[in-house]
């Protein structure tokens, strides 16, 4: 029975695999290949199960299987075993039974990075910070980030008793009862000035497209007369809820984006089907190389359609279109099953995954390839590379110390300290530590032991290296040693040198730990080039309209 349960499972992936076959001469040419791979596979398992030295762990085997396979297609193509399915809930809906906190691994134990605001574990008590000893009484020592994940997720309504550990040595017992837990789609919006509205949309799942409208009405009727739509670090989701979102912005039927597959059935027009939210409003999208699939959709089309001025970085490149399929015994396959493309005709998607060698690394398409398409208004924009921004802003480069400080987690644990020295601050928008309290941070950094190096003592070593192979390092000895000993890192000269960096992560650290999420997006709008740069062509409506012809 197990053999066949097995069997049943591997022929429903396969199939599934193969659904959008169509019946031609080809096609029914590689139906013997399909029958031959399931038979194979078939008598796999069968002498595996008769013959192996130890008894297999059949539900692992069968899953490293289906990954490993998968694999050679593409990223996207992805098997959800009946156990995992609550990652692909969470995927489509945002929504998961469980805490509401952002956890993170340090040292032996986990933490609570960030307990979401009106969430169970914000309102039970849990406290950013806080070292997890144990869930229901088992310890949580050495357990990684996903095994107290885990934990901590269970149906609504059922209790668990969490104890930790805050950083005075404080022990605590704290009952949380689980609850449905919605990852919002829209984190923040707000009014940044008097007339400048902004929404961040943070996924596309089945609530974006409501979600933006409500905070769409809201800004309007608190004077919004120009939007940032920042889709910075959004990955995408569902392509309706693209769709709908572009759809409040221009008229109805418009097309937005079409797919392309391989069967008929998936070369699909999908157009704009209601009346628009508003016409007129001039809008700016905020895009990164986090912002795929869904994001590239919608800022795509805005851009087409010379609807909206596109700001930030280019974006990731995915121009593949998924849907999930239900297999045997609780089970899904999530498949690639088309390409989109823009209303200008271009598809985005940067890498080619499955027309590569074996083994071989995924690629870029060529740039001999790439070709020039035309907006609404007769701008140039390219297919295979991404939403190329209309106004690029670089974006800011880290120094070596901040990444190390960050990831030793010293922002992390000093916030903490300073939120339970310091029971109250400034709202979000005006937080800013004096002079003396940046002093102190200096001081607990400098009391730790840490080792970085900058990326000019690399170079100038290789460059050692080298000299030394060609034996021309004795003649500049002298002056090899006077530099390096400007580059070699100085831990108080360069906690100086990138005060303003270190201290801008450090208050939006610390900001979190009374604001939550809102206040970090609150804070941000400060120094974000991006957001600033945006307010400057929204408040230049010549420049507006200049860049979209």
């Amino acid at each position: 029975m197990l053999r066949s349960n097995i069997f049943n499972n591997l022929r429903s992936l396969l199939v599934g695999l193969l659904l959008f076959t169509a019946f031609s001469s080809t096609s029914q040419s590689n139906s013997f290949e399909v029958i031959r791979s399931l038979e194979q596979l078939d008598q796999i398992y069968e002498h595996l199960e008769k013959y192996y030295v130890d008894d297999i762990k059949t539900g692992n085997l069968s899953k490293v299987a289906f990954d490993a396979m998968l694999r050679e297609l593409d990223p996207y193509t992805v098997y959800y075993h009946e156990s995992n399915i609550e990652d692909y809930q969470l995927m489509t809906t945002g929504q998961y039974g469980g805490i509401g906190a952002l956890i993170r691994k340090k040292d032996e134990f986990v933490y609570i990075a960030e307990p979401y605001e009106g969430n169970p574990a914000a309102n039970s008590g849990l406290k950013a910070g806080d070292k997890i000893l144990s869930i229901d009484g088992k310890s949580m020592e050495s357990k990684t980030s996903e095994d107290v994940s885990n934990a901590l997720k269970g149906p609504k309504g059922t209790t668990i008793k969490v104890e930790v550990e805050r950083i005075n040595g404080e022990q605590k017992t704290i009952s949380v009862t689980r609850d449905e837990i919605k990852l919002p789609d829209v984190p923040y919006s707000g009014m940044l000035s008097e007339n400048v509205g902004y929404i961040k949309l943070n996924s596309f799942t089945r609530t974006a497209s409501s979600d933006v409208k409500l905070a769409f009405n809201g800004l309007k009727s608190e004077g919004m007369e120009s939007l940032i739509l920042d889709l910075r670090g959004n990955g995408g989701g569902l392509l309706v809820e693209a769709v709908r979102i572009v759809n409040m912005f221009v008229p109805a039927n418009q097309v937005v984006v079409t797919t392309q597959g391989r069967i008929q059935e998936e070369n699909k027009v999908y157009k704009t089907t209601e009346q628009p939210l508003d016409l007129t409003i001039p809008i700016v999208v905020l895009v990164d190389e986090g912002s795929a699939s869904a994001s590239e959709i919608v800022s795509g089309s805005l851009q087409d359609l010379d609807r909206a001025v596109v700001i930030g970085q280019r974006t990731f490149g995915k121009g593949l279109v998924q849907r999930t399929y239900d297999l045997d015994y609780g089970a899904k396959i999530k498949l690639t099953i088309a390409k989109y493309y823009t209303p200008s005709g271009r598809c985005v998607q940067r890498l080619e995954y499955y027309d590569r060698m074996d083994d071989a690394d995924v690629t870029e398409i060529p740039d001999s390839l790439v070709k020039i398409f035309k907006t609404k208004n007769g701008r140039d924009v390219i297919d295979g590379r991404g939403i190329e921004p209309d106004i690029l802003v670089e974006e800011k480069e880290l120094s070596r110390l901040v990444i190390t400080l960050v990831q030793n987690n010293f922002f992390f644990d000093y916030a903490t300290q300073f939120y339970y020295n310091h029971p109250e601050i400034s709202d979000a928008k005006t937080f800013s530590l004096t002079d003396q309290q940046y002093e102190d941070f200096k001081a607990y950094v400098l009391a730790e032991t840490f080792e970085y190096s900058t990326a000019t003592e690399e170079m100038l070593k290789r460059m050692r290296e080298t000299a030394e192979e060609e034996g021309f390092y004795s003649d500049a000895e002298k002056e090899y040693e006077a530099l390096m000993s400007r580059v070699v890192p100085s831990k108080e000269r360069d906690l100086d040198k990138f005060k303003p960096q270190i201290k801008s992560i450090l208050e939006n650290e610390i900001v979190s730990r009374y604001y939550y999420q809102k206040g970090r997006a609150e804070y941000s709008f400060r120094e974000d080039d991006s957001v600033i740069e945006s307010m400057k062509v929204l408040k230049d409506i010549s420049k507006y309209n200049t860049i979209l012809k």
